[in-house]
């Protein structure tokens, strides 16, 4: 009995490992991945080897794999072996794009469309995303004018693993706006509300402005627009429907209607101001521009709570908040404001921490700071200093933004920058009204070592000028306000009756009283020939020798001068105002001795919409300081730069003489010799407007008038006129322009009905 007893226990110990192991993973195994590494697909499996089979979490383990979006199928195998259960997991790859052809399309281009269209050769295929990039096209077409576009898509298999996409474009007529229409509207006509939007009407120049296109995020943000309009205009209870875009039964163009509700127009009632005030009642309203009695102007609302909102953040209390609480009278149809503010806690600045600045040094950055570690925080002062940066040039972008300090009551300034090239090299040709062909070559750095320091040499080669130089400048020299540089340079520049030679360098240095005030100092030390006189001029200079002076002469001079740029961007400023006074006296040795004397302002007005009015006046008098004024150095006005529509440097007092043959030495005639005038007065206007604002291309309207004259009494005596229009393109080698002018009261066998200018180098 003992011995039967002994061998069942043998047989059943055998015998329950194999029973357990029918209910244990032994192995899990990837089957039918090609491109898809098993470790990658190992990572989505939840089930390991060992664990106990659990059905539900096997499916599971297939829902995951399948989520990884490589496979069309998946099966779970199992097999049991002697050491356990084998999960074999069975995977169908989805296929590869290897080629994507699109055919049909004549009004895109197919490097657009790749660009649009985010599957790529190599790309897993799935129709989800083939029907998604199919919409993208198809809204591209629509936004360039083609809603009935149809893209069909076409799979071919090349074989098990890959198929080439082909996608069939039938592009379709060209359909647009034909009609804007709104419902509704009494306050305001139609032109006036479709002046507001972006959605244009087709018109007979749509081809050139891209008028009449249906655009569905642009149609989105005109009713923003027009809702803008109508708070700012007093509407306040304005509402509007969205816009129904429908077809013509000709299917030949579109129209769009707008359903307005215009309600009751709101004017300014009692304004006040509760909870933390810093100052009194009746000073805190002497700061609103909003005034009772005026009409509602949402935007303006919003400008004084920001106003405020400043004024307490430049104290010190940063997370200050205006909460204006509005009382409708619909009887009287006002609206009375009361402006609740909570001041908050003083803040401090703990760290200002400075990124994304590779090559330029922290120092560059941090000396335009207006506000410091340890000081108040400022709103203004965050301001200025976003602005001064941006200012340098150095950056593409920079930002000034908060994070929180080591205490409740800190707060740091992280100053993130996207650094731009600032050094250029260049080498090549082009054209100049003024100068003719030109070639030319430089190298020049405004960021020089990433210590801001400036450095040019340059050199250009023209049929009428040539021009050498090198100079370097530092505007912080030692980590102060005083910048200080120097140039050398050769000259050579051909004019109407003369080739003016010149050697020279100076010696400058400035001192920076403010943000926007500067004062310049500058030693020149110049030697000047005069060569290729015209026979005209050398017959000038025997029958008025009290008029023009030798043909050498050394000029050392000391110029002093103040500006003031209060402007938003010095590069490309559309607000704010410029003003400079510089006055020169030759006599510290040299042969020249006269003092020169210019002031120059100019104020910029953002008009709307991107555009600019630009208004500059300039007034220059020299005068004699014990020897005769040289030729060179006198007033000549005309040309881009000063009268556009005039010949250049021919805007002046003159004289007429007789003429030589040359070859017979007989006199055949007369010509001019212009002898420049002591004074001079210029006045120009321009309004800019953007053309292609990404790519810096404006379109420009102007008017100037001016004179050079004798005699500063005589300054506005006669003034020359003109007008025309242009293109500016702040290009990758510089500001581009090209400038049409014509002359109002042209001078009589002097000034041609019109001039076309071109030049490279700044605007005004």
């Amino acid at each position: 009995m003992t011995n039967i007893l002994v061998i069942f226990t043998f047989v059943l110990l055998s015998v329950l490992p194999a029973v357990a192991a029918q209910d244990q993973i032994a192995e899990m195994i990837i089957s039918g991945n090609r491109r898809i590494e098993t470790a990658a697909i190992m990572n989505a499996v939840k089930s390991k080897a060992g664990e106990k089979l659990i059905e539900e979490k096997i499916d599971a383990d297939v829902k995951a794999i399948f989520g990884l979006g490589y496979f069309t199928d998946i099966k779970a195998q199992k097999s049991v072996r002697d050491k356990g259960i084998v999960i074999t997991f069975i995977v169908t790859e989805k296929p590869v794009i290897r080629d994507i052809i699109f055919s049909g399309n004549s009004e895109i281009s197919t490097d657009k469309l790749k660009e649009n269209f985010e599957l790529k050769p190599n790309s897993i295929y799935t129709s989800k995303e083939v029907v998604k990039n199919i919409k993208k096209l198809k809204k591209l077409y629509s936004d360039e004018g083609y809603p009935l576009a149809e893209i069909e898509p076409v799979k071919e298999s090349i074989n098990q693993y890959d198929v080439k996409l082909t996608l069939k474009i039938k592009e379709g007529a060209k359909i647009l706006i034909r009609e804007i229409v709104f419902e509704g509207n009494s306050a305001f006509n139609p032109s006036t509300l479709k002046g507001i939007m972006e959605t244009k009407q087709d018109w007979w120049l749509a081809w050139l402005t891209g008028a009449g296109v249906y655009k569905e995020d642009v149609l989105k943000n005109d009713v923003l627009l027009l809702t803008e309009h109508y708070m700012n205009n007093g509407y306040i209870n304005f509402k509007i429907s969205e816009p129904k875009v429908e077809m013509t039964a000709d299917k030949k163009a579109m129209t769009v209607a707008i359903s307005l509700s215009e309600g009751d127009k709101y004017s300014v009632g009692l304004l006040d101001f509760k909870g933390d005030l810093l100052e009194t009642k009746e000073e805190l309203a002497k700061k609103l521009k909003m005034k009772s009695g005026e009409v509602f102007n949402r935007a303006q609302l919003r400008q004084e709570i920001a106003s405020f909102t400043d004024l307490y953040a430049d104290k010190g209390y940063a997370f200050a908040n205006v909460n204006p609480l509005t009382a409708l009278n619909n009887q009287k149809k006002i609206i009375d404001i009361m402006f609740d503010i909570e001041k908050g806690e003083k803040v401090y600045i703990d760290r200002i921490n400075i990124t994304g600045n590779g090559k330029t040094r922290d120092k560059v950055i941090r000396r335009e700071m207006r506000i410091s570690e340890g000081e108040l925080y400022s709103a203004t002062g965050l301001k200025k200093s976003k602005q001064n940066i941006m200012n340098l040039g150095y950056f593409e972008e920079a930002t000034v933004a908060t994070s929180k300090g080591k205490g409740d009551n800190k707060l740091n300034l992280d100053v993130t920058v996207k650094e731009k090239p600032t050094g250029t090299f260049s080498i090549g040709g082009g054209y100049s009204s003024l100068d003719g062909f030109v070639a030319q070559g430089s190298i020049q750095q405004s960021n020089l070592f990433g210590m801001g320091l400036k450095a040019n040499l340059s050199a250009s080669l023209g049929g009428k000028s040539s021009t050498y130089s090198l100079g370097v400048t530092d505007p912080y020299f030692l980590d102060t306000k005083v910048s200080l540089g120097g140039d050398v340079y050769r000259t050579e520049r051909q004019y109407v009756d003369y080739t003016k030679l010149a050697y020279g360098g100076d010696v400058k240095a400035g001192y920076q009283i403010s943000d926007t005030l500067n004062t310049f100092l500058m030693y020149k030390l110049e030697q000047t020939t005069l060569l290729k006189e015209s026979f005209a001029l050398q017959r000038t200079r025997d029958l008025f020798p009290e008029l023009v002076t030798t043909a050498n002469t050394t000029t050392s001079s000391l110029t002093a001068s103040i500006s003031r740029n209060a402007t938003d961007y010095k590069i490309d400023p559309s607000s704010g105002m410029t003003n400079s006074l510089s006055v020169e006296y030759a006599g510290l040795g040299g042969t020249t001795k006269f003092v020169r004397s210019i002031a120059k302002t100019a104020q910029f007005f953002p008009v709307g919409f991107g555009t600019v009015f630009m208004l500059q006046g300039t007034l220059g008098y020299i005068q004699d300081a014990g020897a005769k004024i040289p030729l060179d150095e006198k007033f000549y006005l005309g040309g881009i730069n000063t009268l556009r529509g005039y010949g250049s440097r021919t805007v002046s007092p003159f004289k007429t003489t007789d003429q030589n043959d040359g070859a017979t030495n007989e006199i055949t005639g007369s010509q001019r010799v212009y002898l420049g005038g002591d004074t001079e007065a210029v006045f120009n206007a321009e309004y800019t407007l953007p053309l292609i604002k990404e790519a810096g291309l404006k379109g420009v309207l102007f008017f100037d008038a001016g004179n050079a004259v004798d005699g500063i009494n005589n300054a506005f005596s006669t003034l020359r006129t003109s007008y025309g229009f242009g293109i500016r393109w702040f290009s990758p080698i510089g500001p581009l322009r090209l400038e049409y002018g014509m002359p109002l009261n042209p001078r009589k066998g002097i000034d041609s009905s019109s001039r076309l200018e071109f030049s490279i180098g700044n605007f005004f």
